[in-house]
């Protein structure tokens, strides 16, 4: 046990959302004055609950009624009654809990939206700014996702430290109280003040009980007003596949249960331009709190499940989120959904870029309701680009010939089609000045023995240097995606050490890194893990920018990936949307 509670409080913590910010702090009616609770009205939730949390005569439950929090929040609550406290409770009986907490006890799509990053598994850096002693208080064991995605009343935070703290006792010197006694030296700090000795969580709870309170104007306007989304329809689905490109297609969403209900079937088809693929899913999905779609589809081909968390518009004509699998969510699409009506819809186009001086170029345009006999007079692609001809059209697609002055001004053009909503664009460019890898800084974890692997995608992004002819500055033209060699290269941190010999493998088509088996392993230096630090190098041949063709340069971007050892405890195994 003690060897378990010291894993939990030391896992390495993937912070996530870089830009989001949090909710500006709204202040309690009067902090001295104990919430009102919200009333517990379904028996089930009493029935079950009730043995433990205990009934006031206004039918609120204690803990269960001063918090609110995401369906995911709620299910892991459930988990850990059913895992630790033994209640007693059927399958279809926790999801009828889960959907009533969820609608009654969950968030306002503006309280929610900004944590959006943890239930859309997202690994990428958050930054809280509300209150940064808060922030290190809490991250030194989780994402700060999971705390600004809760509203409780103060007893209510005070009573989740001690939680914490009965659980696991070492959070008291990880992060909740001071190292050692008050400082002697108390003078006043340049604002006047006297020094705040209080423990950090004594901080933390008195900033988390004013900036996330349990009642809130943002809730009492939501509650009043939600209703189940009716999202049956056509949709126009446009997105983004980590190593892939542009997505585009269309979902279709049938209600079941009857026009009100929450839950639905969807089938999606949609094709990656960059690949060739045609894929087609089919999936089912509860929208919990009016807004927070959870399901899952798989493909009718090899049946690769996906996990989805959409967030849908208060008009129900919009959602977006985030399709994912891996043991680690890793893999995944980014999404976002439009209602079908009458008029076309414009998605997207196959190329992110054409270089000028070129003509008879393919360009597929993507969209819905698109006119069967579009003519090229239809279209406009801007300054220096002529549409030659309609080569194909139908509702979904538009085959355009495309041609580029030769002294078209660099950088990116929208696409107009006559008559038709939403964005697209392509880049114009006299050469591919340098590339990028895509992420940066990645992580991978070795697995496939005792834990799954954790895999990492990268990308080369190539680049034109813009008006400025300058690399790396703000008018530098994104031109996407290039198909460049990968290989991987020593990342110098531990002398002899050897970590690429070790570390595992990347697909020199791809980008995809596969890591190596977790360890230890005899073959290496003192028989450690396969874990290590390496640089990812991305190789492209670029074309002669005074002639378009050859190789004449070879153009290489290089990004740094850790591989580590598996995250033994996941944090939230969720199973929302099942």
């Amino acid at each position: 046990m003690k060897r378990l509670l010291v894993l939990l409080l030391v896992l390495p913590v993937i912070l996530a959302g870089a830009d989001q910010q949090p909710p500006a702090a709204t202040p309690a009616s009067n902090p001295d004055t104990k919430d009102e609770g919200i009333p517990i009205t379904s028996d089930l939730v009493t029935q079950k609950c009730s043995s433990c949390h205990k009934a006031d005569d206004k039918g609120r439950l204690t803990r269960i009624s001063y918090r609110r929090t995401t369906p995911e929040g709620w299910e892991e609550t459930i988990k850990r009654m059913v895992s630790l406290n033994n209640v007693k409770i059927e399958p279809s009986e926790a999801r009828q809990v889960l959907r009533y907490l969820a609608d009654r006890h969950g968030l306002a799509p503006e309280e929610a939206r900004p944590a959006a990053f943890e239930v859309e598994r997202r690994q990428i850096d958050y930054k809280y700014t509300g209150d940064r002693d808060t922030e290190q208080t809490c991250i030194r064991c989780h994402s700060m996702g999971r705390v600004i995605s809760q509203r409780r009343t103060k007893e209510e935070w005070e009573l989740l430290i001690a939680m914490h703290r009965g659980y696991y006792p070492l959070s008291d010197f990880q992060a909740f109280r001071r190292g050692g006694p008050p400082p002697r030296d108390q003078a006043p700090g340049p604002d006047g003040r006297p020094p705040d000795n209080r423990h950090p969580m004594d901080k933390a709870v008195a900033h988390l009980s004013t900036a996330f309170p349990l009642i809130t104007p943002e809730w009492s306007a939501w509650a009043a007003t939600m209703r189940p989304p009716r999202l049956q329809g056509t949709w126009a689905l446009s997105g983004y596949q980590l190593g892939k490109g542009p997505v585009f297609g269309r979902v279709t969403v049938d209600a079941q249960g009857g026009l009100d209900s929450s839950e639905f079937t969807t089938q999606a088809t949609y094709t990656i331009p960059r690949t060739g693929e045609r894929i087609t899913r089919t999936g089912r999905a509860v929208v919990y709190t009016g807004y927070q779609w959870r399901g899952r589809s798989n493909d009718a081909a090899n049946q690769h499940e996906l996990r989805e968390v959409l967030f849908v518009d208060k008009d129900w004509r919009h959602a977006q989120g985030r399709w994912f699998a891996g043991a680690y969510d890793e893999l995944g699409i980014d999404v976002r959904l439009e209602r079908v009506g009458n008029d076309p819809i414009v998605l997207g186009v196959s190329k992110p870029a054409i270089r000028a001086g070129t003509t008879g170029q393919e360009l597929r345009l993507f969209g819905a309701n698109l006119p069967a006999r579009a003519a090229a007079s239809d279209l406009n692609l801007g300054p220096g680009m002529t549409v030659d001809r309609v080569v194909n059209a139908d509702a979904g697609e538009l085959t355009l010939s495309v041609s580029v002055a030769r002294d078209a001004t660099p950088g990116r053009r929208a696409v107009f089609l006559t008559g038709a909503t939403g964005e697209a664009s392509v880049a114009v460019y006299s050469a591919i000045d340098f590339i990028k890898v895509s992420p940066p800084a990645g992580l991978a974890r070795v697995g496939g023995a005792n834990f799954p692997k954790q895999f990492q995608q990268f990308e080369a992004i190539a680049y034109s240097n813009g008006p400025d002819g300058k690399p790396n500055t703000k008018d530098d033209i994104d031109l996407g995606l290039v198909d460049a060699s990968w290989s991987v290269e020593e990342y110098t941190a531990t002398y002899d050490d050897d970590d690429k010999d070790y570390v595992g493998t990347i697909d020199g088509k791809t980008g995809l890194f596969t890591p190596n088996l977790d360890g230890p392993n005899p073959k290496r230096k003192h028989g450690t893990n396969n874990y290590g630090d390496v640089w990812v190098v991305a190789t492209y041949q670029a074309a002669d920018p005074s002639t378009g063709a050859g190789q004449a340069r070879s153009l290489k971007g290089r990004a740094h990936l850790l591989v580590t050892v598996p995250l033994y405890i996941k944090w939230d195994q969720a199973e929302v949307g099942r």
